[in-house]
């Protein structure tokens, strides 16, 4: 499989390829600052600039197995990054955003980092401590976790909205995987999609008018690598969803937010056999 790094632009609803790779390359950040992506491949973060796209790597330190969950701070100086190379299961640690020594945040483990809060202060992620992996928050300096999800079979994919009222993340239960939305103090769960799709990802826009996320077909298990998906937009009240574009992803493709900074175009990851 061939790694296709692109950008999908919201007005004209072109796309256009930043940078191809024989590895596999996962999970697009884009910069507050609007001029790069940030991205994980072979364990490892690496900058894509967009005035010369190529893979630069940033250092990590020690941490050499770096998977797709991996964001960056409101302010564009601080990156949290999920890594399992002390564990071997990931924990959620923080470093700068041009490289440096991770600092661990949460102790317990497995938990996968998925959003920040608008102020930078709370690290919203999955964590399975019963069991089931639930949505869980932290402050970003470490400490005590609060559970913010409970009854689901199964939760992925927690992303603050703009205005941090609320939480989307995907969940399951009864053996469907739908978009949910819930207050950050776990109140209000609200089901948000209601179709024949497996959904996961969401990610509100940062003008809070959005939300992309990735559907799978019926009957898929979990969230599975290469398969043919379609990228969606939803209202961000929720309502019907447009399907934006099909593509062989996944796992990979839009794991982490991955907007633009003036939310007139996102970044993913396809693939191509």
């Amino acid at each position: 499989m061939k790694s296709e790094v692109a950008i999908f632009d919201l007005e004209t609803g072109t796309v256009r390829t930043v940078l191809q790779s024989a590895d596999l390359v996962e999970a697009p950040n884009w910069t507050p600052d609007g001029k790069a992506l940030i991205v994980n491949s072979k364990g490892r973060l690496f900058r894509i600039d967009l005035a010369a796209p190529a893979l630069a790597e940033i250092d990590s330190g020690f941490a050499s197995r770096i998977n797709n969950d991996h964001g960056i701070s409101p302010d564009g100086t601080t990156l949290a990054i999920s890594d399992s190379t002390e564990d071997g299961a990931s924990a959620i640690y923080t470093m700068p955003i041009g490289g440096g020594t991770p600092r661990r945040v949460t102790e317990k483990v497995p938990s996968y980092w998925h959003g920040w809060s608008p102020d930078g202060a709370t690290l919203a992620y999955v964590a399975r401590r019963d069991g089931t992996f639930q949505v869980y928050t932290c402050m970003a300096e470490g400490g005590e976790e609060f559970q913010v999800t409970r009854g689901f079979d199964h939760c992925d994919g927690p992303d603050y909205t703009p205005d941090g009222a609320w939480i989307w993340f995907n969940g399951e239960k009864d053996g469907e995987v739908a978009l949910w939305r819930v207050r950050p103090d776990g109140s209000a769960p609200e089901k948000m999609t209601a179709d024949e799709r497996v959904n996961w990802f969401p990610h509100p826009s940062p003008d809070g008018k959005h939300i992309l996320y990735l559907a799978y077909e019926a009957g898929i298990q979990k969230h599975p690598a290469d398969k043919d998906v379609e990228l969606r937009l939803l209202p961000a009240g929720g309502g019907t969803p447009r399907v934006l574009i099909g593509l062989v992803g996944g796992q990979g493709s839009i794991n982490v937010p991955c907007w633009a900074p003036d939310s007139k175009a996102f970044a993913f990851v396809r693939y191509r056999r």
